[in-house]
């Protein structure tokens, strides 16, 4: 049972991680739509597609669960603010030929969670994720001094992202009815902006193509399905297993951004992604025999 439970679990997480690395192909066949207007849709379709999930799992008692709780309510708003403006500057980059610098973010993401953990949940650095985020800290330096510029958008990615985790890692609230909140939250702004402000050649729905609209309709599922996968693998796998799989989505994005979408690996780029590369290499090591030697000590 256990061994079915981890096949289930492998396979949840691979399919969250895939299609997260390939979401920017699909923002890729709508770039004719403005990223504010594509974040509106992904807002509008996901709160919607949520409403459904949840109806049809029967899952209101943790969403009533959770609506008791203000607090919890009033940090989920804050969650939408931050997972909302990573969502906007994602498409931005994509859209824009920021690839590369969208999957250099995730890439960094996992390094920074390891200092969130450090400064805000008193977790312990070991010696080997002390020289990973080093390093990590060292590429990035390196491009400022060597070449005078920052990769601001990969960045603004990880922090956000890792903010996002951290603050609903703190609330403790599960993944549906977390995203339904944060969804119900950000409707109303996307909705007054999308049917009241937005004013471009694709905003008028009843004017676009039917197949514009299906692709726009999907932007709330390309949102949820990977985030209800995630959940799954977490429920049936360690989270250090999970983390893992976490770097499939970058280089599944990194791959793309070079070998489809012809985006170029400047210097100042390449000395960025050595320097990250080297890092997560330490931290997979580091982390890889910390999980073996906690395994011995349970035995």
């Amino acid at each position: 049972m256990e061994s079915q439970q981890t096949r289930q679990g492998i396979g949840y997480a691979l399919g969250a991680y895939f299609i997260w690395g390939i979401a920017p192909a699909y923002f890729k066949l709508v770039k004719e739509v403005p990223p504010t207007e594509i974040m509106t849709h992904r807002v509008i379709w996901s709160a919607l597609f949520m409403l459904i999930l949840i109806t049809l799992s029967r899952s209101w008692k943790q969403v009533r669960t959770v609506l008791a709780q203000p607090k919890k309510v009033l940090l989920l708003a804050l969650t939408a603010v931050t997972i909302g403006g990573n969502w906007l500057l994602f498409i931005w980059a994509v859209n824009n030929q920021h690839m590369l610098e969208a999957s250099l973010g995730y890439f960094i993401n996992p390094l920074i969670n390891v200092v969130f953990g450090m400064l805000f949940l008193r977790e312990r650095f070991r010696r080997l994720q002390w020289l990973a985020v080093i390093l990590a800290t060292t590429g990035v330096l390196v491009q400022l001094w060597q070449f005078g510029s920052l990769p601001i958008i990969g960045l603004g990615l990880a922090l956000s992202f890792a903010l996002y985790g951290l603050i609903r890692k703190k609330i403790q609230v599960d993944a549906q009815s977390g995203m339904l909140i944060e969804t119900a939250w950000l409707f109303p702004v996307a909705a007054i902006y999308l049917f009241g402000f937005a004013d471009s050649a694709t905003s008028h729905l009843s004017a676009n193509p039917l197949s514009l609209n299906l692709k726009l309709v999907a932007a709330g599922i390309i949102t949820t399905i990977p985030l209800m996968l995630f959940a799954a693998a977490c429920a049936r796998l360690r989270l250090s297993t999970v983390g893992f799989f976490q770097y499939l989505g970058p280089t599944l994005m990194f791959l793309l951004a070079v070998l489809f979408y012809g985006e170029s690996l400047t210097p100042d780029k390449m000395v960025t992604f050595g320097f990250i590369w080297l890092a997560l290499a330490i931290f997979i090591v580091d982390a890889v025999a910390f999980s073996a030697r906690t395994r011995v000590r349970v035995a």
